[in-house]
C-alpha cells in the first residue's frame, strides 16, 4: 500500500460511516416530521464526492510522496468535520433536512458561521489532492464544489429562514 491509498481508504471508509449515521438521523428526523429540500440535488452532491476520490485513486500516482504540513491541515479538518456534527448531534445529516419549530443550533462552529461544515468541506476538496501534488484536480473539484454549494446554501437558508 502508499501513504495515497491508505489515506483514500480511511476517508472512504469515514464517508461510508457518515453516510449511514446521516441515513439514520435522516429517517429518524423524518419520523418527527421534518422536511427535506432539494432532495434533487443530493445525487449530485454524492457524485461530485465520488468522483473526488475516485479521480485521486485514478490520478495520482501511488508512490506519490505527500506534503507532510498539507496532509496535517487535511487531519485537523476531520477534527472540525468532528465539531460540526457533534455541534449538531442528532440533527446531522448529509442532506438539508428541516424539523419545523426546532431552534437552530448556534453552539460549536454554528457560534461564528452558518455553513461550518461547507467550509470544512471546501477546505478538504482543496487540501487533499494539494497534499499529493494534484493541483488540477484541487482546481477542478473545488470549482465545481462551490457551484453546488452556493446553489445548497442558497436553498438552506430559504428552508431554515422560518426558524430564525
Amino acid at each position: 500500500m502508499s501513504i495515497l491509498y491508505d489515506t483514500l481508504g480511511i476517508v472512504s471508509l469515514q464517508r461510508v460511516i457518515e453516510l449511514a449515521l446521516a441515513s439514520y438521523n435522516t429517517r429518524r428526523l423524518r419520523a418527527c416530521g421534518a422536511i427535506e429540500a432539494d432532495a434533487p440535488g443530493y445525487p449530485w452532491l454524492v457524485a461530485l464526492h465520488a468522483a473526488w476520490l475516485g479521480s485521486l485513486m485514478l490520478l495520482v500516482p501511488a508512490d506519490r510522496t505527500p506534503v507532510w504540513p498539507l496532509l496535517g491541515v487535511f487531519a485537523a479538518l476531520q477534527i472540525c468535520r468532528l465539531w460540526v456534527m457533534t455541534a449538531l448531534g442528532r440533527r446531522w445529516t448529509t442532506r438539508i433536512i428541516v424539523l419545523p419549530g426546532a431552534p437552530l443550533v448556534r453552539a460549536g462552529p454554528y457560534r461564528w458561521l452558518r455553513h461550518p461544515n461547507y467550509a470544512v468541506v471546501a477546505g478538504e476538496i482543496a487540501v487533499l489532492p494539494l497534499a499529493f501534488g494534484a493541483v488540477a484536480i484541487a482546481v477542478v473539484f473545488s470549482l465545481a464544489n462551490l457551484g453546488l454549494i452556493r446553489r445548497r446554501i442558497t436553498i438552506e437558508q430559504r428552508a431554515l429562514a422560518p426558524l430564525r
